[in-house]
This record gives structure tokens, C-alpha cells and sequence, in this order.
């Protein structure tokens, strides 16, 4: 971030808003909004709690979970689809239906096919995060020089390893990316999820703290989530940095 000219350190905007959070906060302007240093003086005493261990727990299961059937579905789904046109014909347009669908009008379905248990909350995480990973697996794919295909099988790459070898490797920093934003939509999805149908982990915190008006405790959740969220982005970026020389040797 640059002020008047000068740089001011990390997260320096991040510093801005929770002064004026806590400024809003107390002026008292709405209960909704409680200080800044309330909500955190909150979340270092609700942190070490068992009901909200238990709740992280939960909730972690269900992401970790979503997000790996997303990963592993969506990479090899989007890999073949820039392979091959006519799969990419066939299922090019449900991805884009699905991912600018409102995908929350979908829980009710799931809930209906797959029952109100943690699995339709997988599954419900799953689909907010595979679509933009299958989509852009396909692009990075479809960047490839086609040379490098071409040496794979003068050497006497089979199918598989051309696969893994070649097109997973080429096209691994549009795989990250699409895998950093699945992340965080995943996040949403097993939010969604956990709110509408199984009410367990953040989930029900959040119905707890909003149903009693306990605002203190709702934001201290939120900026949990947030964090871990910010957090798994920001490794995943890194990751993407890292392995972003691979795009040069697709020219």
C-alpha cells in the first residue's frame, strides 16, 4: 500500500479499518458493530473453548474433505477436457452454467438427493470450488506449446505419462490459481452449508451468537474464518509464485 508516495508496510490497510471499526464501534453508531478491541479481547478468550475447538474441527473436516474431492475430480476433469475437444464441447457450457449459477439455490436438491448429514455439506463444498478449478486447468492446458506433446510421444510417452508429465506440469500455475480461488469459495460453500443444511461447526456458532444478538462473539467467529481463509490463500499464492517458471517454457 502507497501513501503520498511512500510505502507503507504490510497489512497497513488491514490496520486502517480496524481503527475505524473500533471508532465506529464506539460511537455506539449500531449494536451490530461492537469495537474492534472487544471482538478481539472475545476471540483470545473464546479461541481455547471446547465448543468452538469442537466447532474448527468440524468445519475443518468438512472443507479439507470438499476441497479434496474438488482438487482430485476437478484438475484431471479439466486436464482431459483442454486434451480433447470433443469432451470439451460436451462439458465446456455445464461448467459455465454451474459456475455462474447461484449455487445456493442448489442446497435445497442436495438436501433432497443426499439427506441433511455432513456428507451433502462435503458435496455442497465440493461444488463451490471445483468449477473454476476445472476451468482453469483447462486453460492452462490449452497454453501448452504443442511441441512439448509432440517430443513426449517421440520418446514413447504412453497416454498416461504425457498425462502427468507433461500437461499436469505445464499446466500447473493455472492449476494453483484456480485452486487458490476454489479455496475460497469453498469456504463459502461449507459455510452455506453448514447453515442451511446440517446446522454443526461455524455453522452453529453463528446461528448461536446471532440468534442471541451476541455480536462480540459472531464477529470473533467471522474474523477466524476469514483468517484461515486469507491464510490458505496466501500459501497457495506463494505455491503458484514458485512454480510460475513452468508458463515460460509453454512459448
Amino acid at each position: 500500500m502507497t501513501l503520498f508516495g511512500y510505502k507503507l508496510p504490510a497489512l497497513s490497510s488491514l490496520l486502517l479499518w480496524a481503527m475505524v471499526w473500533e471508532l465506529v464501534g464506539q460511537l455506539q453508531l449500531t449494536f451490530f458493530v461492537p469495537p474492534f478491541s472487544e471482538v478481539m479481547t472475545t476471540l483470545v478468550s473464546l479461541l481455547p473453548t471446547p465448543a468452538f475447538l469442537q466447532a474448527l474441527s468440524v468445519t475443518a473436516a468438512a472443507f479439507g474433505t470438499g476441497v479434496f474431492f474438488a482438487i482430485v475430480i476437478g484438475i484431471p476433469v479439466g486436464i482431459l477436457m483442454g486434451k480433447s475437444r470433443i469432451l470439451d464441447e460436451l462439458l465446456l457450457p455445464w461448467v459455465n452454467i454451474f459456475l455462474s449459477a447461484p449455487l445456493t439455490a442448489l442446497v435445497p436438491v442436495l438436501m433432497v438427493l443426499f439427506g441433511f448429514g455432513a456428507r451433502t455439506v462435503i458435496i455442497t463444498t465440493s461444488l463451490f470450488a471445483i468449477w473454476i478449478i476445472i476451468l482453469n486447468a483447462r486453460a492452462g492446458v490449452r497454453q501448452i506449446n504443442r511441441s512439448l506433446v509432440e517430443m513426449a510421444r517421440s520418446f514413447g510417452a504412453s497416454p498416461l505419462d504425457a498425462f502427468f508429465k507433461v500437461y499436469f506440469w505445464a499446466a500447473l500455475p493455472e492449476i494453483l490459481g484456480g485452486v487458490r480461488i476454489g479455496v475460497i469459495r469453498a469456504v463459502k460453500g461449507v459455510i452455506i452449508g453448514q447453515l442451511l443444511i446440517s446446522i454443526v461447526g461455524f455453522g452453529a456458532l453463528f446461528e448461536l451468537y446471532s440468534s442471541k444478538f451476541l455480536m462480540a462473539e459472531f464477529w470473533a467467529v467471522l474474523i477466524v474464518l476469514f483468517g484461515l481463509a486469507f491464510a490458505l490463500s496466501e500459501f497457495l499464492a506463494y505455491l503458484e509464485g514458485k512454480v510460475s517458471y513452468y508458463a515460460s517454457s509453454r512459448g
